[in-house]
């Protein structure tokens, strides 16, 4: 044991050095308006599964962070640990000096010196035009509104108290959507036309799920060499592998786990038949909205042999993934769970028993159409096609 251990710390000795000497110092001096004491944090990634969060004083609103990162990377600052999400400002920092400009209540409009990247970052939000100022103040009433809905969840609120809310999460994102859209579109025709940019490797994993593989794929392959083998570069390659593993012409992976009913089930046990795999989760509004329309595919098809299975992401809340299926009518067809673990995922463990890593689901609904040889022939949602072509595929297959 004691070997074991010595081991253990050389390792992470090592581990310690090797990140030392690739990563490059930088250093921000900053001013804060509107407050003049307390402390001001900053978290950036310094490597594919590491995170960094720096705290300093701020004496008379000026302060000081430093530290080293391997190449320009996203940095989020904010004053209260707690709720970070309240209000925080999205910088792109570099190994160099930076200046950095803050006014409380005001963080949105941070002001960075001396980083190219957030030059680039901020041509491309600006190349968002209007629909960025009218998207985030009901981004921030989504999320607030969000907070308060997670933590009514948490206090095992009765659907009586939380229904309103959804209600309204419902309208806001409604409201969003549009301004969303055209802000969808101008960074993604930013990451097309800059794919030398950090901010475009970092930024495209967000979008891939609004993109098909072949954009995806022809984006990164258009990145030099250098961006490609960044940390950035190969979380794009990962979800890439993940997107293609779950797009049409791939096998579908064979998951087997415990049902709803605690009774074994298998992707192999369905073999001869069409199966469409359906991602949801009890709290995804959209997901739930469509719940009727996957009823009525399930009614006209079910005897020329399609069955569906739901994926949820409900590890956290057996009782709502339950009440959610019984709500909704949906115990009709068979329910699993995906295997999310959340203290693998703050680890940076790998979990072989999440079923959404094997068919690249990083966005809900996402629904998954397997022949009976076990080949995916289609996805739709997040890196796919829309329920349009879903609808006209059955079409097709049971005409």
């Amino acid at each position: 044991m004691k070997k074991t251990s010595q081991f253990i710390t050389y390792s992470i000795l090592l581990a310690n050095i090797c990140y030392a000497q690739s990563g490059k110092p930088f250093s921000i001096d900053g001013k804060l308006s509107g407050q003049q004491t307390g402390k001001i944090y900053m978290t950036y990634q310094v490597d594919e599964n590491k995170y960094q969060t720096d705290s300093t004083e701020l004496k008379n609103g000026s302060f000081t962070f430093s530290g080293q990162i391997p190449h320009p990377v996203s940095a989020s600052v904010y004053l209260d640990r707690n709720a970070r999400m309240s209000e925080s400002a999205q910088i792109f920092i570099e190994p160099s000096k930076m200046n950095l400009a803050l006014t409380k209540g005001e963080f949105d409009k941070a002001k960075l010196s001396g980083s190219k990247a957030q030059e680039e970052y901020k041509r491309m939000e600006s190349a968002c035009g209007n629909a960025l100022q009218k998207l985030m103040p009901l981004r921030k009433s989504y999320d607030k509104l969000n907070e308060e809905y997670i933590k009514a969840r948490r206090e095992k609120k009765d659907s009586a108290f939380t229904a309103p809310m959804l209600q309204k999460l419902d309208q806001i994102k409604g409201q969003m959507e549009p301004y969303s859209e055209e802000v969808s579109t101008a960074r993604k025709d930013f990451i097309e036309k800059n794919p030398g940019s950090y901010v475009s490797a970092y930024m495209l994993r967000s979008y891939l799920n609004d993109m098909n593989l072949a954009r995806g794929e022809k984006i990164y392959s258009s990145m030099p060499a250098g961006i490609r083998e960044s940390m950035y570069g190969k979380a794009v390659k990962k979800d890439l592998e993940g997107l293609r593993q779950g797009s049409p012409g791939s096998e579908a992976y064979v998951f087997a786990t415990k049902d709803i009913n605690g009774n074994m089930l298998s992707l192999a046990d369905f073999k001869g038949k069409y199966v469409l795999v359906d991602f949801w989760a009890s709290w995804c509004g959209p997901c739930r909205k469509g719940n009727p329309h996957l009823k009525n595919l399930y009614s006209k098809y079910k005897d020329k042999g399609l069955e569906i299975i739901g994926i949820s992401d409900d590890d956290r809340d057996l009782a709502a993934w339950k009440k959610a299926v019984e709500q909704d009518g949906i115990g009709i067809w068979k329910h699993v769970l995906r295997g999310f673990d959340m203290q693998k995922l703050l680890k940076h463990e790998p979990n072989p028993d999440d079923i959404s890593n094997y068919y690249g689901i990083h966005t809900l609904p996402t629904k998954i159409l397997i022949d009976p040889k076990g080949m995916i022939i289609g996805r739709y949602g997040g890196g796919g096609e829309n329920d349009e072509a879903m609808d006209k595929k059955m079409e097709e297959i049971f005409r």
